[in-house]
């Protein structure tokens, strides 16, 4: 099963921080932990991470879902400059609810000078046909509000000139 959960902000800063900011930023600094799910602590093996094709491997902090080192890898599937990222969040090292992927878009559209339209999806892929309804009411309570969350930080981070660590 997949379920989609989609949310959109307006970021007042230049196409290429809202672009750029959300995957070549420090990604500890934008999943911070909340909840059930643990803070970022670090990435491995990103030596070329923002091109398509590339991975990185993310470790989180202990949590009461995660005892926490490697927690899963993350690959970038579709890079369209200024306008479209498509990645995928696999290799789960913690049970998740029965959830086999994640598969992340973020899509920015200029709509006027400095004003940025950011439509933020997740597509959460499940294959245990018996947990589909705690899935889905998964992803559209805790997931959506995580996503306003980190739709939130990066919006900070790309407004305080955060530095991309990645090209």
């Amino acid at each position: 099963m997949e379920t989609k959960v989609k949310v959109i902000s307006v970021y007042n800063c230049s196409l290429e921080k809202a672009f750029k900011t959300p995957i070549l930023c420090d990604v500890a600094k934008v999943h911070t932990g909340y909840g059930v799910m643990p803070k970022v602590t670090h990435c491995t093996d990103d030596h070329y991470w923002g091109q398509v094709g590339s991975t990185k491997k993310v470790y989180a902090a202990e949590s009461l879902t995660q005892k926490g080192g490697f927690a899963s890898v993350d690959k970038v599937l579709e890079r369209m400059e200024n306008k479209y990222w498509k990645f995928e969040v696999s290799d789960f090292q913690s049970w998740m609810l029965g959830f086999s992927r994640f598969t992340g878009e973020w899509q920015t559209t200029e709509i006027g000078r400095d004003k940025i339209m950011v439509e933020y999806t997740y597509t959460l892929h499940s294959d245990i046909a018996v947990l589909y309804p705690l899935n889905w009411l998964f992803a559209n309570t805790f997931w959506k509000t995580y996503m306003k969350r980190v739709l939130n930080i990066v919006k900070e981070l790309a407004y305080s000139n955060e530095p991309y660590i990645y090209n």
